[in-house]
């Protein structure tokens, strides 16, 4: 039976600066070992060469007590068999990563086991394998103990000829071993690749031929909104330390816990264990000023890497202006509640190439307050799976979050979009549906089909011709009067609009942003271009008879 590693204390702990480790049983001789195998490696990149037990960094005596203490040596049982660590940059998460590496080979007990250290790029496995080489080469017992072949990056220990390679991620060469022990360095960078997920579920049905061993994870937050194979293993870490997920994996997340003011550099020491150890806070003050100058973008890349902040919005300094207020705009509002508080209703639509998004955008006017109500869906062919492979697992998760739809059949997603139209259609207080001129074709003829009146599906113009249109959906934001449901897909959608001032006018185009998807955004522009003509309700039957 696998321990349970819920932490439901790790927000008081992060404040107090105490450890995150669970209180479990663990076993003291082999955690106690590794400790002081671990402690004894030497820095190498550091002057003098000083051992790492004079400067552990919290994070990784907590990492090693969870690898080493939860393996029960006599009994060949593993209690917990996966790890993830997320700390920020200049916490020596590589350096910590090859060291714990060292003492797992080191540490095994079986002929021939091979350990893996897999690193995002060449020029990070290349740092990896020069830190792992370095210690070793610096105790003479261990540069007695081990043979270093560096053709192959790899290091052997000789009586038990375990050895450990160290490599970047590739899908061909990662794969088909029975490793006793791997870290994947970056995760969040590693999700990015294609096959990112199928590679590293393959490693871990390697691993489950041996019973010592074990998976680790080590990151810094993505730069970029969470997605793929890394949104999923973060949030699989996060349940098991909330105990709403049981697992034999151990989460050491370094991050805020909601209420604390990530800006506060007294506050900084939190999410960065190695403060006082190889790190000095006070030392990214600068940074962090140059950053705040240089704009929201930088400055929230900023701070996904130092303070392990997530992103919501990939704000960049050619960001649509409203995108900075649209995280500040979400609350609870479904479709239903759109249609039930409205007095009047605007439908947009855009896209739907068959590598593009088809986006819906049901915008209500509140019938009580005047502000704009957005509900926002999006369909997508098979196909753009294929020719976006590198965005297939942001798409798989906005398909699974409930905001993308994607079909089967050519023509699904018309339909679809046909019967949300019909829906609002059917409560009285649609005024038009706002339809990109270059996709009206086969949508207008399967709107008229199912019975909306031609003239009430309406071109609306384009480019610079749309200006008005942004600009008020700007202001609407900003004036806290345009509310929508807080969809990751929409806003990823804002994060990848890009401005290109013309004169007065401002344009946001599929073209400026290149093969990032804005078609759910588009879609809203189209209906707010109506909103903006500010329409009058339409009478109900039962209003004339009363």
């Amino acid at each position: 039976m696998f321990w349970n590693a819920a932490c439901s204390d790790w927000a008081d702990r992060i404040i107090g600066r105490r450890s995150l480790l669970p209180d479990l049983p663990w076993f003291e001789p082999e955690a106690r070992r590794a400790h002081a195998i671990l402690s004894r490696l030497r820095l190498p990149d550091v002057p003098g060469k000083p051992m790492m037990g004079t400067a552990l960094s919290p994070w990784l005596a907590d990492a090693v007590r969870g690898v080493f203490g939860s393996y029960d040596r006599a009994l060949n049982v593993r209690h917990l068999r996966e790890f993830f660590v997320m700390v920020p940059k200049k916490n020596h998460k590589t350096t910590g990563g090859a060291a714990i590496m060292v003492t797992a080979l080191a540490m095994s007990p079986r002929p021939r086991a091979e350990f893996i250290l897999i690193a995002p790029t060449i020029a990070v496995a290349e740092l990896a394998y020069a830190q792992a080489v370095g210690m070793v080469e610096a105790d003479p017992v261990l540069a007695t103990k081990c043979h270093i072949r560096d053709h192959r990056k790899e290091i052997v220990w000789r009586t038990t000829e375990s050895f450990l390679r160290i490599k970047s991620f590739d899908p061909k060469t990662v794969t088909g071993g029975k490793p006793a022990g791997v870290l994947l360095d970056e995760i969040h960078v590693i999700a990015e690749q294609h096959n990112a997920d199928r590679v590293i579920g393959q490693l871990r049905g390697g691993l489950i031929s041996q019973p010592e061993a074990f998976l680790l994870m080590t990151t810094t937050q993505s730069e970029n909104p969470p997605a793929g194979v890394f949104l999923a293993e973060l949030n699989k870490a996060r349940a098991v330390r909330d105990g709403t997920l049981a697992a034999p994996l151990l989460p050491l997340l370094y991050e805020f816990p909601p209420g604390v003011d990530w800006r506060d550099p007294g506050n900084w020491g939190m999410v960065n264990p190695a403060d006082g150890y190889s790190l000095d806070v006070d030392r990214l003050i600068p940074d962090y000023q140059a950053a705040d100058v240089a704009g929201i973008g930088e400055l929230r890349r900023w701070a996904s890497q130092h303070l392990n902040v997530e992103i919501g919005l990939a704000l960049k300094s050619d960001a649509w202006a409203g995108a900075q207020f649209w995280e500040g705009q979400a609350r609870h509002l479904p479709l239903d509640m759109v249609l039930e508080l409205s007095d009047v209703i605007e439908v947009g639509i855009d896209g739907g190439g068959l590598d593009d998004m088809l986006g819906l955008a049901v915008l209500g006017r509140e019938a009580s307050t005047g502000d704009w109500l957005l509900w926002s869906h999006a369909w997508l062919h098979p196909i753009a799976l294929e020719r976006r492979k590198a965005d297939a697992p942001r798409f798989r998760d906005f398909e699974a979050q409930g905001d993308l739809t994607i079909v089967d059949t050519v023509g699904d997603d018309i339909a679809a979009v046909v019967d949300v139209a019909i829906r609002v259609a059917n409560t009285g207080k649609l005024d038009k549906i706002g339809v990109d001129p270059a996709g009206l074709g086969g949508i207008v003829t399967a709107l008229v089909e199912a019975g909306i009146a031609q003239d009430d599906v309406l071109g609306i113009p384009q480019g610079w011709r749309l200006t008005g249109a942004i600009k008020t959906t700007e202001r609407k934001l900003a004036e806290g009067a345009l509310h929508h449901g807080g969809a990751p897909l929409m806003a990823w959608s804002v994060g990848n609009a890009k401005v290109e001032p013309r004169g007065n006018a401002v344009i946001i185009t599929k073209q400026a942003a290149g093969f990032c998807k804005i078609d759910p955004l588009s879609a809203l522009f189209d209906a707010a271009a109506l909103m903006s003509m500010n329409p009058a309700p339409r009478l109900h039957v039962d209003d004339w008879i009363g």
